[in-house]
């Protein structure tokens, strides 16, 4: 039973793979690696963008549009959020330093369209109480489902990688023998429940990048149960080594209904997650592009070239003086007049071959795609931008990107209220929660 689990989550987990290489793409581009997409070169080598643009003589030079954009919403929300009513109790709201926990969880949202968190009661070094938790999408594990809300999801988890003895004092239950049994399950980290070779996929879910920790899977499954009302359906979680051994199983805790798991993808349509982020990537690209070949246009051109006959140089003034002579702002340069030419400088103008007004079009299409206007930033195009034009921009901007806020906002609501009713149970319960 156990080991068909470990192979269930698996399988989930596999299934995402996609999801989980379009993010760190977003990530990157999010972060400022922006040349670092795999492409071939003339040879048919696979090497990066970046590297490809170096061998042909230019700098990948990158303007992170994203990041501002990203950074600017990320405040809108939190000045939003700051005056908004809440469900959730101050005593959790300190424990979690929430304003901090949630804006981070809108950046991961903004970025990979993805949103998860865990909600249940723990103690823990820094406290007892309702710890809440942004879960890394990668280490998140969702059987099939099709609901935007996740009603209909049968299998839910994540992946924890955790030291020998914090596996010790979660599962070791104070026995010297089952210190033994768990010192023999994590004895050989690479062992899984297969011998078959292990994949790099298989890497990410059974092993841990630290090989010193060691990997936990926590597992919710909705199981049918039968009582004497006839059959019911119960959330059930249970902790389970790679190699599939239980180390603990439990139903879901006091005040909640449900797996502890707070999730929402966007837009989530058919099945599909497709992140804010990622509608401006291509705006992204084509805007460094057009730096880079601005700058490798201005590279080339001529920038102040002195064209001197040599009919003209005088036998006594030498090219050096004549370069010297032609920098200074108070320079004489002495000519014989031998000849109708004139020394003259010449100055390229091959950066404004249409690249400046295709950079400029292209800044504005990343505005209208994103849906963020100057407006929103702050900035007024014109001196002459009444009041009234201006805060329509802004409020159009808002409207835009109002489906974006709301559904993390529903995602937060149905979260505080969870947390409210775990914290109501056990608040009453255990004098010491909530020791800050």
């Amino acid at each position: 039973m156990n080991r068909q689990l470990i192979q269930a989550a698996h399988a989930a987990w596999c299934a995402a793979a996609e999801r989980r290489q379009r993010r760190r793409r977003f990530i990157r581009y999010t972060y400022g690696d922006q040349w670092g997409d795999i492409v071939r070169d003339n040879s048919g080598h696979y090497i990066t963008e970046g590297e490809l643009i170096a061998r042909s003589g230019r700098q990948p030079l990158v303007n992170n549009l994203i990041r501002r954009l990203v950074k600017s919403l990320v405040g809108r929300r939190r000045s939003l959020a700051s005056s908004a009513t809440t469900a959730l109790p101050d005593a959790v709201s300190k424990l979690n330093n929430i304003a901090e926990l949630d804006s981070r969880l809108f950046e991961e949202f903004l970025i990979s369209g993805c949103a998860v968190q865990r909600v249940a009661f723990d103690s823990r070094p820094s406290g007892t109480g309702v710890w809440i938790d942004n879960v890394c999408p990668d280490r998140f594990i969702a059987g099939p489902f099709t609901d935007s809300r996740g009603t209909d999801v049968e299998m839910v988890g994540m992946l924890h990688d955790m030291s020998f003895s914090q596996v010790l004092a979660r599962f070791g239950d104070g026995s010297p023998d089952r210190a033994k049994w768990l010192a023999a399950v994590y004895g050989d980290i690479d062992r899984t429940w297969s011998t078959r070779p292990l994949t790099a996929a298989d890497n990410g879910f059974f092993v841990p990048a630290d090989s010193a920790k060691c990997r936990v899977v926590e597992l919710w499954t909705l199981d049918a149960v039968e009582s004497a009302a006839g059959m019911r359906f119960d959330w059930r979680c249970r902790w389970l080594s790679p190699g599939g051994e239980l180390l603990a199983s439990h139903g879901v805790q006091r005040g909640s209904v449900s797996h502890p798991f707070m999730f929402k993808f966007y837009p989530f349509t058919d099945g599909e997650v497709h992140s804010f982020v990622e509608d401006v990537i291509d705006q992204q690209r084509y805007v460094n592009r057009l730096i880079v070949m601005i700058d490798k246009m201005m590279g080339v051109s001529a920038k102040g070239v002195l064209l001197f006959p040599q009919s003209q140089k005088v036998r006594d003034f030498s090219w050096e003086d004549i370069s010297r002579s032609w920098a200074a702002t108070d320079g004489v340069i002495p000519i014989t007049g031998n000849s109708q030419i004139l020394p003259q400088q010449v100055v390229g103008n091959g950066a404004d071959a249409g690249a400046h007004k295709l950079l400029e079009m292209e800044l504005k299409l990343f505005e209208d795609v994103s849906g963020v206007s100057d407006a929103f930033f702050g900035k007024v195009n014109s001196a002459s931008t009444g009041s009234d034009l201006y805060q329509s921009q802004v409020s159009n901007s808002v409207i835009a990107l109002a489906d974006l806020f709301e559904t993390f906002s529903d995602l937060t609501a149905r979260r505080d209220q969870r947390a409210a009713a775990i914290h109501s149970v056990f608040y009453h319960s255990n004098t010491q929660s909530y020791e800050l």
